[in-house]
């Protein structure tokens, strides 16, 4: 299994190039299905869990082939098999999103129940109220969520919905799934992220009809069919985040081509808050710091406040900040397993529920650790960066899941980081 050597010590300089978003690329695969043409997408990350996606829907009948250069070509007129086993969707929640093409475009899909991260609870429940609401009859057997048209009919209804909590992929579902629905349907509590709205940009190229993307309010007119398109994934605002804290805490300075100050600001206000210089440039973000930073308080919360996916990342960054500050997280009720990896750094970090204290400006000294989650692994490495000595992240599968070749970029900052088995 591949571990993660880092010699911590030095900051950061340089350039780096962001990716694709793996929370867009993964909706754009599964929107690729709604349509019988082929669909091109470009800037397409190299992750794992893209890897994952591109065996899914191959399994089920679709062509998709990729290049070199993060350009992947998918055709679903073949598409034959509108199933995604357990077998192939166990790792990996963004699964679920297939369910909402494959009931609009064939009036029936079977879908395993999901995987992924281990981070708390992540419902599929509203996904299926959701879709209910449309007119879909759903059943759960056997850890299978099978979903059909009523007898007669030949499409989704168009419907409001109004969901309990805001949810991401949920958002994302129902707007795949509305787009070939009979009639207007109004998603009211949708989720705002860039990668929803990067998938309706999407959408309407293939023909959709959308507007309020961005929004809390979305409304998506129903159409007979859609037609293929071009599109280029967003860049990973996570990814461009988790740099910006990594050059700010090693006191480095770097430029981060394609990442989106516009999408970052509760993050980017932190940083400057910290201490650090942080400027959107013509291509990117510029990042400086001298490495005396302020540590912050912050609490997670729905785009466009902190995002539950920076937290780790950020209390990296707090370990070598002077100050204390308190961290609060409201997404999922199981993402501090980081917390007891950094204590054996050196870290002196309390919790309590969903609350975490962070006495920083504390010197780190390496040691072995495991990573938990995918956000989890990204904090480590953040703070093998700076500590002193040797850090040696374990089961960086996960960070495979989420970071295209991530310590390789770290490399061509100047890290002293490498990939053993």
């Amino acid at each position: 299994m591949d571990k993660l050597l880092i010699r911590g010590g030095r900051p950061l300089h340089g350039e780096v190039v962001i990716s694709g978003a793996k929370n867009a690329a993964l909706p754009e695969l599964c929107a690729a299905l709604l349509s019988a043409e082929p669909v091109t997408l470009h800037n397409v990350p190299r992750l794992q869990d893209v890897a994952t996606m591109l065996k899914l829907i191959r399994n089920m009948g679709v062509t998709a082939e990729r290049d070199d250069h993060g350009t992947v070509v998918l055709d679903a007129g073949a598409l034959d098999k509108p199933e995604a086993p357990y077998e192939l969707v166990k790792t990996m929640r963004a699964s679920v999103l297939a369910l909402g093409p494959l009931l609009a475009r064939f009036g029936h899909a079977k879908v395993s129940l999901p995987g992924g991260c281990a981070i708390g609870s992540r419902p599929v429940d509203q996904h299926i109220k959701g879709l209910q609401a449309m007119g879909a009859l759903i059943t759960v057997e056997n850890g299978y969520m099978n979903a059909s048209l009523p007898e007669g009919w030949s499409r989704l209804k168009g419907t409001r919905i109004t969901t309990d909590m805001v949810t991401v992929t949920g958002t994302e579902n129902f707007m795949m799934a509305a787009a070939l629905a009979e009639g207007e349907t109004v998603l009211e509590n949708a989720a705002m992220e860039p990668e929803i709205s990067d998938l309706a940009e999407m959408l309407i190229k293939m023909g959709a009809k959308i507007s309020g993307h961005g929004t809390s309010r979305i409304v998506i007119e129903g159409v007979q069919a859609l037609r293929g398109c071009e599109h280029a994934v967003v860049a990973d605002r996570i990814e461009a985040g988790t740099f910006l804290c990594a050059v700010a805490a090693t006191g480095g300075e770097a430029f981060l081509r394609h990442g989106r100050a516009d999408h970052l600001g509760a993050v980017i206000d932190k940083l400057v808050e910290a201490g650090a210089q942080v400027q959107a440039e013509e291509g990117g973000i510029r990042v400086h710091s001298q490495g005396r930073l302020k540590a912050q308080s912050f609490r997670t919360t729905e785009y466009p406040g902190f995002p539950t996916d920076m937290q780790a990342q950020f209390m990296a960054l707090n370990l070598v900040a002077e100050g204390a500050s308190i961290v609060t997280e409201t997404i999922f009720e199981n993402r501090f397993m980081h917390v007891n990896e950094m204590l054996r750094l050196g870290a002196q970090i309390t919790t309590d529920g969903r609350i975490a204290t962070v006495q920083g400006g504390k010197p780190l000294s390496g040691a072995k650790v495991m990573a938990t989650d995918l956000r989890a692994s990204a904090s480590l490495v953040i703070a093998g960066l700076v500590a002193q000595g040797e850090t040696l992240v374990d089961r960086i599968y996960h960070l495979d899941r989420g970071y295209d070749r991530m310590e390789a970029k770290l490399r061509g900052l100047g890290a002293d980081i490498e990939r053993v088995s």
